[in-house]
């Protein structure tokens, strides 16, 4: 690692030098602005940039970089705007977004839309209002309907029984929040041909006390749902319909880069065929990056897993944007399903009551199963949310490191961290890409279910920092809007959607806050060579805001006005909606 630093930082100076030539240049556009952020340094700022070809020539005063470049071209466009690095998003999923924007909707509270925040559905009875709603706007056929958003936290339970009384001749699907759990009535139950013998196969099946099926697969069992009612799930026309709204949103939020974090857990031919026909960087205006999902390449691949990353990230082998390499491993289940792992006594109230959740690898034997492909050099994801799978994810890591290996270990969501976990965190040198969301609409929610102590550890994030780990947030979309200012707003003011604050010592500063969206957002991608801030050599990507956010409270970066982007060089701005 330390070796490729210093390759960096010469490469640098090496284009800085470059920068500072008296060269005419006619290539160059310099463009002005009031105030250029440029993320090396708290405080360092500038108001010119100089760009040629997609990449930074140099940045500093306008006045200096007209003596460096007398032929640059000098575009004024951005003069009472703001330019920051160019926002990123190191966490997302392209296919579920597709196919939950395709759907109704009946979330518990506000989700993204190209029009705006939508309404939530925050009681049990305006749940089922929503469900009849959706039922009723249906084509008046037999053919499944699918509803997106359930929480039981806020809406109360949910079994086959209640969703044979909303539709007692037709099946429904009601898609929980998290992603990893249906629900499904008793036509859809038959229509999978779903039995309570399928407990004996998966995990996540859920059984009443006389073994019958309560409705309820989850986790493992979920993918059961997805193969057998994929015709439902992926409509291909749906799903254009619902990318389409869902890229939308991703452009109108300054995004310039992305990353989808589980690349083939839906099978490689669909999603290849489904993001190339769907994404390109042109028309959509942001970049792309795939990490694969360990399962679905040993599934696909064998023990030929790591190569195969190897060869989608050097380009030996195709894929439908570009592939990192980097693995994405599982160490427990969700946080919004309350199925993430925890200590003893488990959960205390809520759909796990009694129990500890569930682990997706394992305990013990995480290290091992990532070894494989840590030998071949690739660096390494892990979705790891409660505070016992932390132990493990942690010991997980410190074993790795002592076997010499320099990748980087970046963990995601990272829910739950105890005070001891957090000093670890940084002992071991770990990324963690948070989750953006979980204090603001579940820290007061899950008090009960979590018990006063571990309550107080939902994403500690001015904790984790003070300690050495770089923190970026990601949205996890479509879970959270896929809007890096609003995320970073929300840890500025540990805001909860209740109108309260939540563990304010753990709360970033504003420029950390936005570091959590540019650079660091970039290192956690392993990107930070390339993007992330404002500095020679660096590709020539911005996003443009109204507002310097450093200047304005974090109550109000969601509302900071976002002229567009530049992407390598190109100007992209949002038309008017």
């Amino acid at each position: 690692m330390l070796k490729r630093k210093i390759c960096c930082a010469i490469l640098l100076a090496v284009a800085s030098a470059c920068a500072s030539s008296t060269m005419p240049a006619s290539n160059v556009t310099i463009y002005v602005a009031d105030d250029i952020i440029l993320m090396t340094g708290e405080g360092e700022t500038a108001s010119a940039v100089a760009v040629e070809d997609g990449l930074i020539r140099d940045v500093g005063e306008l006045g200096e970089l007209q003596n460096k470049f007398p032929s640059a071209r000098i575009d004024e466009t951005f003069l009472g705007k703001t330019i920051v690095p160019g926002l990123i998003d190191p966490h997302m999923h392209v296919l579920l977004g597709g196919m939950l924007y395709a759907h109704p909707f009946a979330p518990p509270w506000p989700m993204a839309t190209p029009e705006g925040m939508t309404k939530g559905y925050g009681s049990p009875e305006a749940f089922r209002a929503r469900l009849e709603e959706a039922m009723a706007a249906a084509p008046q056929d037999d053919s499944p309907i699918v509803v997106y958003g359930f929480h039981n936290l806020v809406q109360g339970s949910l079994d086959r029984q209640m969703l044979d009384e909303v539709a007692p001749d037709r099946p429904m699907i009601v898609w929980h929040y998290s992603g990893h759990d249906f629900y499904l009535n008793t036509a859809a139950l038959e229509m999978i041909g779903a039995t309570p013998e399928l407990a004996a196969t998966f995990h996540g099946v859920d059984l009443d006390a006389h073994g019958h099926l309560t409705g309820r697969l989850y986790e493992d069992a979920a993918m059961f749902v997805f193969a057998k009612a994929r015709a439902v799930l992926f409509d291909p026309d749906k799903f254009s319909t619902g990318i389409n709204k869902y890229f939308e949103i991703v452009r109108y939020a300054g995004v310039t880069t992305t990353a989808d974090l589980g690349y083939g857990v839906f099978g490689l031919a669909l999603e290849d065929q489904s993001i190339a026909s769907s994404w390109s960087k042109e028309e959509d205006g942001f970049k792309l990056y795939l990490i694969p999902e360990y399962r679905s390449f040993q599934r696909e691949f064998g023990e030929g897993a790591p190569q195969a990353v190897l060869d989608m990230a050097s380009g030996v082998r195709a894929a439908a944007a570009p592939v990192l390499p980097r693995v994405k491993f599982f160490a427990d289940g969700a946080y919004y399903s309350q199925t993430m792992r925890l200590s003893p006594p488990g959960y205390l109230s809520g759909q796990s009551f009694g129990t500890q959740g569930l682990w997706a690898i394992p305990e013990g034997k995480i290290a091992e199963t990532m070894r494989p492909f840590t030998d071949a050099g690739l660096s390494v994801h892990i979705h790891s949310n409660g505070d016992e799978a932390q132990n493990s994810t942690l010991d997980a890591i410190s074993s790795l490191r002592a076997s010499s290996f320099s990748g980087d270990f970046v963990v995601e969501h990272g829910g739950l961290f105890a005070p001891e976990q957090v000093k670890r965190a940084g002992e071991n040198g770990i990324l963690l890409s948070a989750a953006s969301h979980y204090v603001y609409y579940m820290s007061e929610r899950y008090a009960d279910p979590l018990g006063p102590a571990r309550a107080q550890w939902i994403t500690p994030l001015g904790s984790l920092s003070a300690e050495g780990v770089v923190v970026a947030l990601h949205s996890d979309a479509p879970l959270a809007p896929p809007q890096p200012l609003r995320a970073a707003g929300a840890h500025i003011t540990r805001a909860t959607l209740e109108g309260g604050t939540y563990e304010i010592a753990n709360a970033l500063t504003p420029y950390d806050a936005l570091e959590s969206i540019t650079l660091d957002a970039a290192r956690v991608l392993g990107l930070e060579d390339e993007v992330g801030s404002i500095e020679p050599g660096k590709r020539a990507d911005f996003t443009i805001l109204d507002t310097n956010p450093l200047r304005v409270p974090g109550n109000d970066w969601a509302e900071i006005g976002i002229w567009g982007i530049v992407l390598d060089g190109q100007q992209k701005p949002l038309e008017p909606r």
